[in-house]
Order: C-alpha cells, then sequence, then structure tokens
C-alpha cells in the first residue's frame, strides 16, 4: 500500500488511528506517558520516512507535543516549517482530530521579497497540496518582517522549533513575532518553543552561532505578554560544548564544515567524526501560555 493510500486508510475508516494495537499500545502509552493514540500512531505511521524517525532520539516528539500540551481538536500553526519534520506529525494529527493546521511561508505582500524566496514557496506549497489526502487543507499564511499580523484570536497552539537565532539578526524582527504570536493566540493558547540554547550569559544580539540563552526566549516572550508555565529537560544534550567551528551547524544533521550562510563548497577534508558523536544540539523546550 502506497504512503497516500495508507493515509487514508488511516485517517477515514477509523475511530481512532489503529496502527498501534494490543500490547504494543499499552506498552508505548505507559513509555511516553500519554493515552494519545492519535498521537501515538502518527508518529509511529509509515508515512515518516526512516530518517525523520531517526531524528526522534535528539526531538522526542511525542514527550515534547505531550508536555506542551496539544490536544484534539486544535487549531495549530506552525512557523517556518523548513523541510516538514513536524509537519508531517502535526498535519495528519490535526486532520484525524478534527482540528485545523496553519504553516507559515514567505510574505508573498512583500514587495522586496526576492525571487528565490517566491519559488521556494511555490513549491512547499506543490507538496502541500500534493500531500493533501495526509496532511487535509493546510493553510499558508505570509510571513517575514513586513508581514501583516496573523489572524487574531485564532489558535489554540504555536509551535516555533529552532527559528529563534534566525530572528535575531533581523532589527525588531524578534520582538514582532512574539507580538503577532501574542495577538493571533486565543486566551489560554500554549505558544511551544524549541531552540537551540546557549550557556547562560551575555547573548550575542544575532545569535550567529544559533545558539539563544533561554532568558533571552523567556525575556522576548515575557514582552508580548506571555507567561511561562513549564520548562523541560526533554531536549537537553549535555555532550553539546556549543563552541564549534561553524555553529550549531557543525553538528548533525547539518555536518557543515563551512560557515552557516557563506555559500563556500563543504571542505570534504573535514573529520565530522567529533561532532557525529555529539549528536543533535542541546536544546531549551518551553511552554507560554496567553494568560
Amino acid at each position: 500500500m502506497d504512503l497516500y493510500r495508507t493515509a487514508l486508510a488511516l485517517l477515514t475508516g477509523l475511530a481512532l488511528v489503529p496502527a498501534l494495537a494490543g500490547a504494543k499500545e499499552s506498552a508505548a502509552m505507559k513509555k511516553y506517558g500519554t493515552d494519545d493514540k492519535a498521537l501515538l500512531a502518527v508518529v509511529d505511521s509509515e508515512w515518516r520516512s526512516a530518517e525523520a524517525k531517526s531524528r526522534d532520539t535528539y526531538r522526542h516528539p511525542i514527550q515534547a507535543l505531550t508536555f506542551w500540551g496539544l490536544k484534539s481538536g486544535m487549531t495549530v500553526l506552525e512557523v517556518q516549517p523548513g523541510a516538514g519534520w513536524w509537519t508531517d506529525i502535526l498535519a495528519p494529527y490535526t486532520q484525524l482530530t478534527g482540528g485545523r493546521f496553519y504553516v507559515t511561508g514567505a510574505d508573498l505582500g512583500n514587495a522586496d521579497l526576492p525571487e528565490s524566496s517566491r519559488k521556494a514557496r511555490a513549491d512547499y506549497e506543490a507538496k502541500l497540496a500534493e500531500k493533501q489526502a495526509l496532511y487535509g487543507k493546510v493553510e499558508v499564511l505570509n510571513w517575514g518582517p513586513k508581514s501583516a499580523p496573523l489572524p487574531r484570536d485564532t489558535f489554540d497552539f504555536i509551535l516555533t522549533a529552532r527559528s529563534v537565532h534566525g530572528w535575531m539578526g533581523q532589527p525588531g524582527m524578534p520582538a514582532k513575532v512574539f507580538k503577532d504570536f501574542y495577538d493571533a493566540m486565543k486566551k489560554g493558547g500554549i505558544l511551544a518553543v524549541e531552540q537551540h540554547r546557549a550557556n547562560p550569559g551575555p547573548q550575542d544580539p544575532k545569535a550567529e552561532s544559533g545558539y539563544v540563552t533561554e532568558e533571552t526566549v523567556i525575556a522576548l516572550a515575557r514582552a508580548a505578554g506571555f507567561k511561562l508555565v513549564a520548562r523541560s529537560e526533554i531536549n537537553a544534550n549535555p555532550k553539546d560544548t556549543k563552541d564549534h567551528p561553524f555553529g550549531v551547524w557543525t553538528l548533525p544533521p547539518n555536518l557543515r564544515s563551512t560557515a552557516y550562510g557563506s555559500g563556500k563548497e563543504d571542505d570534504p577534508t573535514f573529520d565530522h567524526s567529533k561532532y557525529a558523536a555529539i549528536g543533535e544540539s542541546d536544546r531549551m523546550t518551553l511552554k507560554f501560555i496567553k494568560p
């Protein structure tokens, strides 16, 4: 059965996804501390590639989403979905449980938007359309330093994963982002943050290494009106020394051997073994709510 027929079988004729059964389901519920059968089944699903599942060791999707408080029927926004690692979990989950799913995309309302960004959004929307049987209808919202506010009072759950560092090199962008999140959130809604974590201390204003302190993220969220309700060490990695020659991108999954954004070709003689042994970055996992 191909991926899309499998998805249709899972997402139509079922009360709750019967992809996990019996002892396996009970063991998974006990292991992860959740009785959300839909979430367990979606994370274990056939449509997630072996490569994607191999990263669960570092990203802990069931534990993280349970910690953050994802529930059936929520209206969910994923910010800057990238290649779609979280999308492959969140979009089917919301479709299955009666929720709605949105993502951000390049801001088509920005007259200065590069043509490459317009093409990237078009390609991404084509991918979403191709996977509609699996994802349901996904709405793409304009997103960027000049974008209009997000729809007000709309979302129950907003996820931003490893994105904060990218906003910090753009003047005013971090404050705009968190204000947009706050205004777009329903009262009591959840802002879920995962971010490469710098050691406590002074913050590089541009976060050029990709690492951001927890204090910086918490201050940005609080300034927008959010309340921090919990922190988790689910995604901690004590082996990450955070002093890598090419920033966080020296580590898996990138394993870069040139500066991020330099445009230079990777160095084929660079020894990645030390960095592969560290694994993916040390990450903060924070839960905020809109009071």
